[in-house]
């Protein structure tokens, strides 16, 4: 028993750890992007309960036979509605006093007398009471995984004219009373379609797991259900980037789990160091953090100096003075990132081979160089691509066979420490620019975006803006439907039409 009881000693803090993994990024959407989201998802509403299905309404009171189809909504007014944030994984959405006007083709026969036209109706008092839960799917994709509803309509008034319009007003309890019931019953199924299928198909091209370019890929999967308060809704991704030619490799997070705070946005974007430092070690993994110089790609000033420096080893190799060089530049560890409130920074280390290159001969090693180098990052965010620009700031080379050949090199440093600047920096940027898009669905952007470092992690607190509808999203991904015969729930009725044509009425 003791030795059980210590071994789960042991194992607690693992547990914990794989319980609680911290996130490589992190969103957070405040009461105000919520707002945002609220004028599109109004519109989308007042669009979905337009299409609203109403079955026929028919029956018989005594001698009089009636029939209402053809029920179609003609206007909604919602001028009472809010979107709220529920603890703790909840969505609130609540309209009150809400009206909806519909027109609808009516048929009675009262003996032998028939009558035919249309009925214009309002539904006033309509309240809609629905409550969204959101949580992580199996792929770890934000999903809306429930829906709870409840409507009703307090008052609906009917117009009535034509022929027997004392007769349908005689009518019109029956009539009414049935629409507004099936009315009813249409609301939440409609929206409970609106948002377990469709909105849950934008919710489909939030980026989870998908290739930045032919080297690396990300995966920005939710590490758990998402964590709401009442002013905030907090998105924990994992944020890794790994290599394509080793999709299943894992890094470990040992970093600082990024800390959101602030309100004042709409959206708050975090990215801790192991974001950037896994995208690096992907890099580094794929292989491709090598670079080669050679012949006329070697800049003349520099090919100059370094023959001068190199003469003995040169002079030696008599047959070979005026063969090519090849420079080699290798990192030779993953590179770091450290994030500080004064800046963001990326440390590499590195190995220069330069060699001469005879014709027909195997290469003459000329020199092997360690190098360390500190770069500056500048993050920023445009659209929903966050990109890095980064800049050399400091650079040493010194020799791995002495410190005396390491006194030679001294006059290497500036000329090299240009080649970086000048040739191999912006080649890097140029693979950067392309930059990696943030998990926001499509047709949401960012505006207004402002970068704060902490330590350990930054964060981007932007506006959102809707460069589409939820509606054109939506039509663009709207799952095809299947066509399924529509049966009434109402027996049937024998049909409405008189058997002697009006003329011989």
């Amino acid at each position: 028993m003791a030795a059980g009881s210590c071994l789960l000693l042991l194992l607690l803090p693992s547990l914990v750890t794989a319980l609680h993994s911290p996130p490589g990024c992190k969103i957070r959407i405040t009461s105000k992007g919520l707002d945002l989201v609220k004028q599109q998802g109004l519109r989308f509403v007042e669009q979905e309960l337009q299409n609203i299905t109403v079955s026929d309404l028919h029956g018989n009171e005594g001698q009089f036979q009636y029939n209402i189809s053809q029920v179609k909504v003609t206007d909604l007014q919602m001028a009472f509605s809010d979107l709220n944030f529920q603890p703790q994984q909840h969505l609130v959405f609540n309209i009150n006093n809400a009206s909806i006007s519909l027109r609808f083709r009516r048929q009675l026969l009262y003996w032998f007398f028939y009558d035919i036209g249309s009925i214009n109706a309002s539904a006033d008092g309509v309240y809609i009471h629905t409550v969204l839960q959101l949580a992580k799917d199996e792929a770890g994709r934000l999903k809306i995984s429930n829906m709870t509803c409840d409507a009703s309509i307090a008052r609906m008034h009917a117009g009535f004219s034509g022929t027997l319009r004392k007769v349908y007003e005689f009518l019109s309890t029956f009539i009414v009373t049935g629409m507004r019931f099936l009315l009813s019953q249409q609301i939440c199924p409609s929206l409970e379609h609106a948002s377990l299928v469709l909105l849950n198909s934008l919710l489909d091209t939030v980026p989870v797991r998908n290739y930045v370019d032919e080297h690396i890929g990300i995966d920005y999967s939710l590490l758990r259900d998402p964590s709401i308060s009442t002013d905030t809704l907090d998105l924990d991704f994992k944020g890794m980037f790994f290599p394509r030619v080793r999709e299943d490799q894992e890094l470990e997070n040992h970093a600082v789990e990024p800390v959101i705070k602030e309100t004042e946005r709409m959206v708050y974007v975090a990215f801790s160091e192991y974001f950037f430092d896994s995208a690096m070690h992907s890099y580094f993994q794929a292989g491709v953090l090598t670079m080669e110089l050679q012949g006329e790609k070697v800049p003349k000033d520099l090919e100059v100096l370094l023959r001068a420096t190199f003469f003995g080893t040169i002079f030696m190799l008599s047959p070979s003075v005026d063969a090519p060089l090849r420079l080699v530049l290798q990192v030779s560890a993953p590179p770091r990132c450290t994030i500080k409130p004064s800046g963001t920074s990326v440390s590499v280390s590195a190995f220069l081979n330069i060699s001469l290159v005879p014709p027909d001969r195997p290469p003459v090693q000329l020199s092997s160089m360690a190098m360390e180098t500190k770069l500056s990052a500048k993050v920023f965010l445009q659209e929903k691509a966050l990109r890095v620009q980064l800049d050399l700031r400091r650079f040493r080379i010194y020799s791995k066979q002495s410190a005396l050949e390491s006194l030679a090199l001294f006059s290497l440093q500036a000329p090299l420490k240009t080649l970086l600047q000048l040739t191999i920096m912006p080649i890097i940027n140029e693979r950067t620019k392309k930059g990696v898009q943030i998990p926001l669905p499509e047709g949401m952007d960012f505006t207004r975006e402002v970068v704060t470092n902490h330590a350990g992690f930054l964060t981007v607190g932007a506006d959102l803006h809707f460069s589409k509808g939820l509606r054109e999203v939506i039509d663009k991904y709207r799952p095809v439907p299947t066509a399924t015969p529509y049966s009434s729930p109402w027996p049937a009725e024998p049909s409405l039409e008189p058997s002697l044509e009006p003329s011989s009425l």
